[in-house]
């Protein structure tokens, strides 16, 4: 990857005060208490993990691409997620929020400060733009934990309201057809940034394929609930069942029924009425793929996905162009008018928002709005090399399953059609939720 020229010196001082002004204001309102929680398998201390923003910036950055000394001794021992078993999170003599604000300004000052002094190695600059997305990708944790724990939504500056698209667009039923044909899935060489997981881009055959203009909605997947697809054992793979016995699970996990027989959802900490065209969210993938035994379809491929999002027809109508889009609209970034990023409106919009967003196919919000399963386990692409930071993707291959896109939370920064996100299938908390495909054809 060549980094020159990817983002000026200005552009780059101002992710890292952006990133890190995220993480102030994500924790600014909690108490102490509130900083330390529960002790939970799916979160972190947030106390901790507001001091692995920090020593991720200073492993990286300030000590291992600048050879400076530590910023605190105790840097390692405290927030080395590889080192620190998650369940002593909680033990561990955590500095308090003062001292943990402060190791963290002292950081990023420290970084703002080689910045600017100008002849950043190239080494350098990929370590400020890998913990500045690394952050990123922790604020958007930081916001599902806040989900998970049933605290308030977060007050938040600069966060845009909806763009001009109809915030109350209805559902978008149907599917589009995508001609198969050869694909380039992975990262093309050309992508200033990836990360380890998206090298290289290699050619896959894709078999014509049917897949659904958005994705499930809060309605469709109320029809399965009621239709007692929890309950019905033919819908679940065995590990599936087994998830759902342990968990007893019945319904999406923030969802409760009213006084009437209808359903209510807790978005942080209020409860209303189920929106029905919203996407369904906090679904984890054996809640999605028994969903589409019941309606008789299937989760597309990872393959599949991003053709759907990123690759465009041939010109004669037979099979795909060559070459592929950065976003389903094009190679320009993403804006308000396009997607729901960056917080925007502080949650999901309807499936039907945003059509100026879509793909070339016709595919709806595929960046932004809910994160969306696919049915690919988190496997290496051919060729695969770690990054310096080995442990990002390579621990995790073959017990995590794909989902793409971005959500309401994730960072305009981050995101492109490329961007692959994994998890264990059991995970409900995160932001995810699917769209469908036909059965007709299995493609790439």
């Amino acid at each position: 990857m060549a980094l020159s020229g990817y983002l000026t010196t200005a552009e780059l001082a101002g992710w890292v005060r952006d990133a890190r002004e995220r993480t102030f204001e994500l924790v600014a309102d909690l108490t102490d208490e509130q900083l330390m929680g529960p002790q939970l398998s799916i979160t972190n201390p947030l106390l901790w993990e507001m001091g692995h923003h920090a020593w991720f910036q200073s492993r990286w950055v300030l000590r291992h691409a600048g050879g400076q000394q530590p910023v605190r001794g105790d840097e390692d021992a405290l927030y080395d997620s590889i080192a620190v078993a998650h369940d002593t999170r909680w033990d561990l003599p955590l500095p308090c929020r003062g001292e943990t604000l402060a190791y963290m300004r002292e950081v990023r000052d420290r970084v703002l400060e080689r910045i600017e002094q100008g002849g950043l190695s190239e080494a350098e600059v990929y370590h400020i733009v890998y913990t500045t997305l690394h952050e990123d990708m922790h604020t958007e944790a930081l916001t599902y934990t806040r989900q998970t724990l049933g605290y308030p939504a977060p007050r938040l500056s600069m966060v845009a309201e909806p763009g001009q698209a109809d915030a109350g667009g209805a559902p978008l039923p149907g599917d589009v057809e995508v001609a198969g044909g050869a694909f380039v899935l992975g990262a093309p060489r050309e992508e200033p940034f990836v990360f380890d997981n998206e090298k290289w881009g290699h050619v896959v055959e894709v078999a014509p394929f049917s897949i659904a203009r958005a994705p499930v909605t809060q309605a469709e997947f109320a029809a399965f609930t009621e239709d007692g697809g929890y309950t019905a054992r033919e819908f679940w793979s065995e590990a599936g069942w087994v998830w759902r016995v342990s968990a007893g699970a019945e319904h999406p996990v923030y969802w409760q029924r009213d006084g009437d027989g209808g359903w209510l959802r807790r978005h942080f900490d209020r409860w209303g009425p189920l929106e029905p065209h919203l996407p369904v969210i906090h679904v984890n993938w054996y809640e999605a793929e028994a969903y589409c035994r019941w309606a008789g379809r299937r989760l597309p491929t990872e393959a599949e996905w991003e053709a759907a999002a990123a690759a465009e027809p041939a010109a004669d109508g037979r099979g795909l162009a060559r070459g592929k889009r950065r976003f389903p609209w094009g190679d320009a970034p993403p804006t308000p008018e396009r997607t729901n990023l960056d917080w925007q409106g502080m949650g999901c919009v309807d499936v039907g928002a945003f059509p100026e967003g879509d793909s070339p196919f016709g595919c709806r919000q595929m960046v932004g709005n809910v994160w969306e399963w696919t049915s690919s386990d988190f496997l290496p692409f051919p060729g695969f090399e770690t990054d310096p930071y080995m442990e990002y993707s390579e621990p995790w291959f073959g017990t995590r399953k794909v989902y793409r896109g971005g959500c309401w939370v994730t960072r305009s920064r981050l995101i492109r059609t490329g961007y692959r996100n994994f998890q264990t299938p059991d995970r409900r908390d995160v932001w995810a939720g699917f769209r469908t495909c036909a059965l007709a054809g299995t493609g790439g």
